[in-house]
Parts: C-alpha cells; sequence; structure tokens
C-alpha cells in the first residue's frame, strides 16, 4: 500500500514538473526574451525621460529590443503594460500587411481598380480619375484626393465606402499625396470583401496568433467593417512583437509569416510625403523641410521613413514603431504627445546612439 502511494506521488510529481516546465516554456514563446540593460542604455533612457518631463511630453512606455532581445522597457504606471493602448495610424501598417497576404494569396492584386470591388456603390457618370484608382494609390496615400475626406463621415447611417467613392478625384491617381485616412478603410473593406473576414479575423489566424498577440479590439464601420486607418488596440510589447517581425523581414520562428518583397515594399520610398493636414507647397512656410521632417523622407504602404535611414508605423498623439535594420533594433513607444517631432528628435538624440 504504502508503494503504491509512493509510485503514485512520484507520477504525480512528475506531471506537475512537467505542466510547469510546459508553462514556463509557453512563456518564454509567448514573450520576447530579455536581456540585461547595458549601462550606456540605461544613462541614455534616463536622459531621454529627463528630457521628456523637461518638455511635459506624456510618454506612457518604451520598450526596446536590441539582436531580438528586450533590452529596456518603462512604462508610465505599474499595471499599464497589461492594458491595450490606442494605436491611431499605427492601425494603417496592420491594414497594409492585411492586403499584402491577400495579394500573396491571389485574392487581389495592387493594380486592381477600386471601383471594381464595389460596383453598387460607384456613383453615376464616375470620373476618369476614379475610375482609375488602383489599390496602390490607396497604400501610398495618392488616390487622387485633394484633401483628406475622412472628416465627411458624419452620420452612423453613412456608408463610409459609397462617401469615399462620391468625393471629387481631383488629381491623376499616383500623382498628387493626400494622407487619407478613409482611403485605409477602403482597404480594410477590400480585404473583407475578397477574403469574407474582417481585417481583424483574417490577420488573427496568420499574424496575431503566430505572434503571441491575443486577438484584438478594431473599431468598426456601421458597415461592420474594421476602421483600417484608426481604431486598433496593442499593448506595447505586441507592437515590439510586430516591428521584430518587421525587421526580420517577415520571418517568424522559422515561419514566413508575411513576404519578405511585402515587407521590402512597405518599409520603402514610394512616393514623396509630407505631415498629414500639410500639403507639399505649405511645408516650407510652416518650417519642415527634409532636413528637419521625419514626415518628409517619404512614404511607403502605410509607413513612414524616417530622417536616421530607418522606418516606422506612425500614429497620432505619439504612437510609434520604430524599426532599425542597421542596428537590429526595435523601438516601441505610445504616449499622448503634441509635438511629434520633438519626440521623435529626442529618440534620435539619446536613444538611436546607444543601439
Amino acid at each position: 500500500m504504502r508503494k503504491s502511494i509512493y509510485l503514485f506521488a512520484a507520477i504525480l510529481l512528475t506531471v506537475l514538473m512537467g505542466c510547469k516546465n510546459s508553462a514556463t516554456e509557453k512563456a518564454e514563446i509567448i514573450d520576447l526574451p530579455r536581456a540585461e540593460t547595458p549601462d550606456s542604455v540605461a544613462k541614455a533612457l534616463e536622459t531621454f525621460f529627463q528630457e521628456v518631463a523637461k518638455d511635459s511630453m506624456d510618454v506612457h512606455s518604451v520598450m526596446i529590443v536590441k539582436d531580438g532581445n528586450v533590452i529596456f522597457s518603462r512604462w508610465q504606471s505599474e499595471g499599464v503594460d497589461t492594458v491595450p493602448h490606442v494605436l491611431h495610424s499605427v492601425s494603417k501598417t496592420f491594414t497594409a500587411t492585411a492586403v499584402g497576404l491577400a495579394i500573396n494569396e491571389g485574392k487581389m492584386k495592387l493594380t486592381d481598380k477600386i471601383i471594381d470591388f464595389f460596383p453598387d456603390k460607384v456613383p453615376a457618370n464616375p470620373s476618369d480619375n476614379l475610375k482609375a484608382m488602383t489599390v496602390r494609390d490607396l497604400l501610398t496615400m495618392s488616390c487622387g484626393h485633394d484633401d483628406d475626406p475622412t472628416g465627411i463621415i458624419r452620420n452612423a447611417s453613412d456608408d463610409w465606402v459609397k462617401a469615399f467613392l462620391a468625393y471629387p478625384v481631383k488629381h491623376k491617381p499616383g500623382t498628387f499625396y493626400c494622407y487619407n485616412s478613409l482611403g485605409t478603410y477602403v482597404l480594410s473593406a477590400i480585404v473583407q470583401k475578397v477574403t469574407g473576414e474582417k481585417v481583424v479575423d483574417y490577420l488573427n489566424t496568420r499574424l496575431f496568433e503566430p505572434l503571441h498577440i491575443n486577438k484584438p479590439k478594431w473599431e468598426e464601420s456601421p458597415q461592420g467593417i474594421n476602421t483600417g486607418g484608426w481604431g486598433l488596440y496593442l499593448k506595447t510589447e505586441d507592437l515590439a512583437k510586430m516591428g521584430q517581425l518587421l525587421l526580420q523581414n517577415g520571418e517568424w520562428n522559422g515561419k514566413q509569416l508575411i513576404p519578405a518583397d511585402w515587407v521590402s515594399e512597405m518599409s520603402k520610398k514610394q512616393v514623396d510625403s509630407v505631415n498629414p493636414g500639410t500639403r507639399m507647397e505649405q511645408a516650407a512656410e510652416r518650417g519642415m523641410t527634409v532636413e528637419t521632417s521625419d514626415w518628409m523622407q517619404g512614404y511607403g504602404y502605410q509607413m513612414w521613413r524616417c530622417r536616421p535611414g530607418c522606418f516606422r508605423a506612425d500614429g497620432a498623439n505619439g504612437q510609434y514603431i520604430i524599426v532599425v535594420p542597421e542596428k537590429q533594433a526595435v523601438i516601441a513607444i505610445t504616449s499622448n504627445v503634441q509635438n511629434l517631432q520633438g519626440e521623435l528628435n529626442l529618440v534620435w538624440n539619446h536613444i538611436l546612439p546607444v543601439l
């Protein structure tokens, strides 16, 4: 009898140890691996946050990944690291990722005409410019609108795609840059139409689950379509994972989640660009130049180039995924900051040199 009890105890202990080891292994997979913070990085970040406080910037979190390891992380207050943060236009990069995956699966093409996806929503007698508008034009913010039509959505009854297609297309698509969040919404609508899934669901098995990101919240239009250009919520470490995935050219744990050539196209300069809400001819009078503005380095597919030669996903009030291939590093930041250029200047001046 006593021998049976000992045997049962030994088996139980083995099972419990196995569960513990499995939990440990799972935690190591779920979270990015950690490494000790180098003294130079610790000192640089101390200065960074001193400058942030001096300039009254409300920075919520910073996470730095170097050579695949988290070497620094800091949150504004305890527990915030477990709360998904509003990403604003960082959402656009995830929508562009969904577009790339759908193209890779043969469900759509860069050259597809927008009106062909929504024949029932096209206005009577569409202009030649509207008929010429392609998926690539939406990705590069060069669909031909003279200004951003996003603000025309006023009522819950509005059909957002129909409103977009009814907006005047004054310029030949592909020739005029104008930051256009509603255009990204249309990309989301296209992905949903060709895949039969909302973007958040389409990305869940292809991106979020492999990165061990819990299925996130993504706001929707009254038509039940993810807003695309905004409205996604993720945690800081989720942003760092996405940055690391882009740094690794779309490869994660031996699996190609995003085609490498799509990452390259997303992250390189496709068109000339300027700050959202600013026209090209207004840049100089507003004191913005290629030498001083990180919004004038060129725009890819729903991503921005940066002055130091890296690239970023970028959202209002200072949400960033900054990918620095030359340093094999990723910087993820969440904030509520108005001086976005000032925030990036602090990153370039204090964080980038020590990576």
